[in-house]
């Protein structure tokens, strides 16, 4: 009787042996990383730090952004060359009237009371001036306030050639939508040139810099890689706007304008004022990388345009013209890596940093298929081999997670001999779950696996919400146990600016003064945080856990942490009931024992639930101490959970 009962409560259990013998293969430092592309506001408006919207004059509509008053005209023979356009502020004629301008940032200005904020222009004089003034301004018009301004400063111009000068406003009050005013405040005629305003506290305390909160969002997953300037922004629209990084390099003021693709993308979320500045161009992303810890991973033109939106083939550059994009990748590797004696590494090193950015990766080409990609993809292979046989070379299979050309272009890549092959899947519900043992049987001889591009969609509810997270922290159990060929996977997008997004969902959110990390953050970080150094063999009735049939909507993976000599199980309950779990450290030595053992959950009662701006903390990450019993750790693992079991192994 007691036999047969013990036997029942086993049948019950769910029981998880990890083979602790059984060290497999290595986590590679870029397995959890970041994918970076501008859309929803996410450079301009966004983590680029910059205030002034067309600070330059420069968009099509040369005034977009601006109002003016006064005597205001346009002129194009600035000191730019590819920034020729500025405005001159005259007298009116009346010492009762104004000249001046309005600039109204993204979405506004969002300013806080106390900090500092660092406005800078390029001016010059006419010929026979002295020294004339302007005066700046933070205002909230249209309020019932007893003065609009609640920051000004004064600046004098007193050359005749055009000459920076800056000064730093202190606002007395916080504003998510104020308005940069400038007063012409003498009697004469000023050119302004290049008008900006960033707040002093940037990331990392750079002047041309990065907004200090998302920034820190990101360095806090503590990512393995960061893939920039996009998707689809690779491409362009067309080519005369795809992303072209040796525009975005040298003196900021400098930095052509730059049409950004995704402002008119979709009808029903249009923004025509949607342009790209190059103030956050690759110097600033291979910085960031840098400074957040991670690999640099550009990805450049093949010379395709966005193949969503040309059919016709002299929309794209013939391969037989590819010499100067070709030649464009490998400048950029001597950008990144080269001596300050090479004509590139000289810029680098002018901007500020002479010690090379040790890039390792290269990816050529976005979301490309058909024959079209391999055919334009090989001689760029061919030269960076080449010339750079130490840099690791990324391909694509395309826009879809399987079919046609996913069929095509995974042979096409083992047969160039790709490093990796970027895979991109926005994928519903069902998809995520379906996906658990996805790279088990992928062929371990050819190139590796970049999970690129991914985020599950909600049927019906293509937002943030819980579920969708759970669901990816589902599918990554697979990526971990795979980590043999899955050597770097990025969720996408990272950001969104609350007013002017046009894709969801996305990781972190924002708004002129606030952020939100997602739920979906937090699944990256949990990975990130607790990904290891080597995959260890995990079980369930000797099956791997793969939310498969008859594995009640489990998902597991189990790694070893040589650095923390730690052991490190995370289980997914995809289901609606709560799940028995018996966590089995199989082939330990005796005087061996767990101990210091701590649980991380992420969970909500509510799927459709997740963190806002008004309630940041709303779904985050709880931390409890456990207790295993020898080798082993009985527990319940409540519906619709992500969980994370650590084990510090010790002797006795």
């Amino acid at each position: 009787m007691a036999l047969s009962a013990g036997l029942g409560m086993n049948a019950q259990t769910n029981e998880l042996v990890i083979q602790t013998k059984k060290l497999g293969a290595e986590i590679q430092p870029t397995m959890y990383g970041l994918f970076f592309e501008d859309i929803n506001y996410g450079a301009d408006g966004g983590l680029y730090a910059e205030l002034v919207k067309n600070r330059s004059f420069e968009f099509p509509q040369n005034l977009m952004g601006w109002k003016t008053f006064g005597h205001v005209t346009l002129k194009d023979d600035g000191p730019f060359e590819r920034n020729p356009h500025y405005v001159r502020l005259a007298y009116p004629g009346h010492d009762h009237k104004r000249t001046g301008l309005e600039n109204e940032g993204f979405f506004g200005i969002g300013v806080k009371a106390g900090e500092e904020y660092r406005f800078s222009v390029w001016a010059r004089l006419p010929e026979g001036a002295s020294s004339e003034k302007i005066r700046i301004e933070m205002v909230k018009p249209n309020t019932n306030a007893e003065r609009h301004a609640f920051a000004s400063e004064e600046l004098t111009i007193d050359s005749k050639e055009w000459k920076k000068y800056q000064v730093i406003l202190k606002p007395t009050q916080t504003e998510d939508k104020s308005t940069l005013r400038i007063f012409l405040a003498s009697k004469g005629t000023i050119d302004l040139e290049h008008v900006s305003l960033f707040p002093v506290d940037t990331w990392k305390g750079h002047e041309n810099g990065l907004r200090k909160d998302l920034a820190q969002a990101l360095y806090d997953i503590k990512p393995g890689v960061f893939r920039f300037p996009g998707g689809c922004i690779v491409e362009g629209t067309d080519l005369n706007t795809r992303y072209d990084w040796k525009k975005t390099v040298g003196p900021v003021e400098n930095r052509p304008l730059n049409e950004n693709r995704w402002h008119y993308t979709f009808q029903h979320r249009f923004f025509p004022d949607y342009y790209q500045s190059y103030g956050m161009g690759f110097y600033e992303f291979f910085l960031l990388s840098e400074e957040i810890g991670s690999e640099p991973l550009p990805v450049l033109s093949c010379g395709l345009a966005c193949q969503f939106q040309n059919s016709d083939p002299h929309a794209h550059v013939a391969v037989c013209d590819l010499d100067s994009y070709i030649q464009d990748a490998l400048d950029l590797i001597e950008f990144a890596n080269g001596a300050v004696t090479t004509k590139w590494g000289k810029v680098r090193a002018d901007m500020g940093h002479p010690a090379p950015f040790n890039l390792k990766f290269i990816g050529i080409g976005n979301e490309q298929w058909g024959s079209e990609y391999p055919e334009r993809l090989e001689p760029f292979m061919k030269a960076i081999r080449k010339a750079h046989p130490e840099i690791k070379i990324i391909g694509s299979s395309g826009p879809d997670s399987e079919g046609k050309q996913f069929e095509y272009l995974w042979p096409e890549m083992k047969r160039l001999k790709a490093d990796l092959v970027d895979e991109h899947f926005y994928r519903p519900e069902s998809w995520f779950l379906s996906q658990g043992a996805r790279y088990d049987n992928y062929d371990r001889k050819g190139p590796k696996v970049f999970a690129g591009e991914y985020a599950c969609h909600g049927k019906g509810k293509k937002w943030n919400h819980f579920n969708a997270s759970l669901l990816e922290a589902a599918f990554m159990t697979g990526l971990e146990r795979n980590a043999d060929i899955v050597h770097m996977a990025t969720y996408a997008p990272l950001f969104a600016h609350v007013e002017g997004w046009q894709w969801r969902p996305d990781m972190i959110w924002f708004d002129n003064l606030k952020s939100v990390r997602s739920v979906s953050y937090y699944v990256q970080q949990l990975y990130a945080h607790n990904k290891g150094t080597n995959v260890v063999p995990l079980t369930m009735n000797n099956k791997p856990v793969t939310g498969a049939e008859g594995q009640k909507g489990l998902f597991a993976s189990a790694v070893w942490d040589k650095d923390s000599q730690s052991y490190i199980v995370k289980v997914v309950n995809t289901s609606d009931e709560a799940q028995p779990l018996s966590l089995t450290f199989a082939g330990m030595k005796k005087k061996e024992v767990l101990s210091k053992g701590v649980c991380i959950k992420l969970q909500s009662t509510d799927p459709d639930k997740d963190n806002t701006l008004d309630n940041p903390q709303a779904i985050v990450p709880v931390q409890t101490e456990v207790s295993a019993m020898g080798n082993a750790f009985d527990t319940q693992i409540e519906p619709k959970t992500f969980a994370v079991y650590k084990f510090v192994k010790t002797t006795k």
